[in-house]
This record gives C-alpha cells, structure tokens and sequence, in this order.
C-alpha cells in the first residue's frame, strides 16, 4: 500500500525538528547568511546585543572622542600660532584680564625743613646684621602664642668731620707761609641708614592666637621693632669698626694735599676730643 507524501511533512503551525540528514542538506545547499551576507534574513536582530545595533553604539562613543581631541589639538595649535605672531611683533600684546594691577594714592612728599651741612663725609661703612626675636608667654605652648622674626638687615653709616666746628685760632700759619697747623674736632658717626631694598625678612613663626589677632586687627608697625633692634647693631658694630680712625687718616690726606697745592710744604693736622 503506498504511503501518503503528506503524513511526515510538519505543519505550518508546528515545524519539524531538522534531523541530520536535513542540516547536511541545508549547509550544502544555504550558507551561511551571518558568514557571508551581513545583511541576511537569518542573522540576528539588529536591535540586538550582539548585532549591528551594539556595534553602531560603540563607534558612535569613539567618534565623539576623536572628535573631542580633534577640537583640543585644534585649540592647541591656535594658542601656539597666536604667540608665535605675538612674538615676532605684527600682533600687540594680549593683555591678561585678571593681571594684578597696582595704584598709587601716595600724597606729594611734604618738605619740612631744611639743613646747610658743613661737613667731610671721609668713610662709609656697610654692615650686614641678622637680628633673631622671639616674643612668647610663659607657660603657654608656642603654637599657640608665639612670634619669632628672623631679619638680616643691611645699613650703613657715615663717618665725617663737621667743620662748623672749628672756631677761633684753628689755623695757625708760619710766618714765612711756608708751614701751617690745624685742629679739626674728631671725626662723628652719623645715623644708621637702613637699606630696606637689601634687607628682608628670612623667617618668620607666629602661634595660632598671633595670627587669629591679626585678622581682628593687625598692626602695621609690628616689624618696626625688628627694625630699630637691627639699626643698634649696626651702630654699635660701626663704632668698633675703627671706622672713625679711618675718617681721620682721610681727612689728614685730603688737607695734606690741598694745602701743598697752595704752597705749603709743612702741614700738621690734629684732633680734638669729642
């Protein structure tokens, strides 16, 4: 009895599961459409995971990177074309808008008084003094309440002869003019000159409660002591410098020569005490 060709063919609603004989057929007879047809019907779905879709998104993320550092290079390269012009001179200089800036609302200097100086500067001394204070309380950590200033300080002091000074029969001349004596009063210091250009503040400490009691209300004249202290030293070094004994010998030449010059072949110059 013959079989009916229809009994072991699946139905639409259902298919058969393909046998092995069926899948020799299919791969011999189809390729592969995911192989060798990227857009075929039997690929996965674009939307999906792992297909197209996924792929789009990812190339999408490194276009927008390449086109981030192309913008950056870009601007780069923009900066170092515009300093280069700048350089050589065919652009002005660009200014910075948040440059620091200063202004000066210093009234005219005021001229108090005025004084005539009769006298020989005949030696200048330059000192360099580093003045090391601390101020602190007893008992209280110094982190707490300290202030120590380390302060080289440069000045200088001047050694001169006033000859205001020299009254009546000072110069006693020879009769024959050949010879003359001269008593000078004895060479002074004058005051310490400051050099605020070389000096400066090395190091300085303060304790937590200094610094909090400089943001209620500091004082402008806190280094003033540093200062004055520094100004003493100088002025005591200067005396045991020997710089007064070198203003007399300077002064004693200075004399020397004028006075042969007009003549004078014997010239005796003294000091008087202070």
């Amino acid at each position: 009895m013959a079989r009916d060709a229809g009994i072991n063919e699946p139905t639409r609603e259902f298919p058969g599961y393909p046998t092995g004989d069926d899948l020799k057929e299919r791969s011999a007879a189809t390729p592969d459409p995911t192989m060798d047809t990227p857009g075929g019907t039997g690929g996965p779905p674009s939307g999906g995971v792992d297909g197209a879709g996924g792929g789009g998104g990812a190339s999408g993320g490194g276009g927008a990177a390449r086109g981030l550092l192309l913008l950056l290079g870009a601007a780069a390269l923009a900066v170092v074309v515009l300093l280069g012009v700048q350089a050589t001179g065919f652009l002005p200089d660009f200014r910075n808008p948040f440059a620091k800036e200063q202004t000066d609302r210093s009234q005219p200097p005021l001229l108090k008084s005025i004084q005539d100086l009769s006298r020989y500067v005949a030696a200048e001394g330059n000192f360099q003094v580093v003045v090391d204070t601390q101020n602190d309380r007893r008992n209280v950590p110094d982190f707490l309440l300290n202030e120590r200033t380390l302060f080289v300080g440069a000045g200088s002091v001047e050694a001169y002869v006033d000859f205001t000074k020299i009254g009546e029969g000072a110069i006693v001349q020879s009769a024959d003019g050949k010879s003359v004596e001269i008593k000078l009063p004895a060479p002074q210091l004058g005051e310490t000159n400051l050099d605020m250009e070389k000096s400066y503040v090395f190091a300085e400490q303060r304790g937590l409660l200094n610094r909090l009691g400089d943001l209620v209300g500091n004082d402008p004249n806190r280094q003033q002591q540093v200062y004055q202290l520094a100004e003493d030293r100088i002025t005591a070094a200067a005396r045991d410098s020997g710089l007064a004994a070198r203003a007399e010998a300077n002064t004693r030449k200075m004399l020397e020569g004028l006075l042969r010059s007009l003549g004078f072949q014997q010239i005796t110059v003294t000091y008087t005490a202070p």
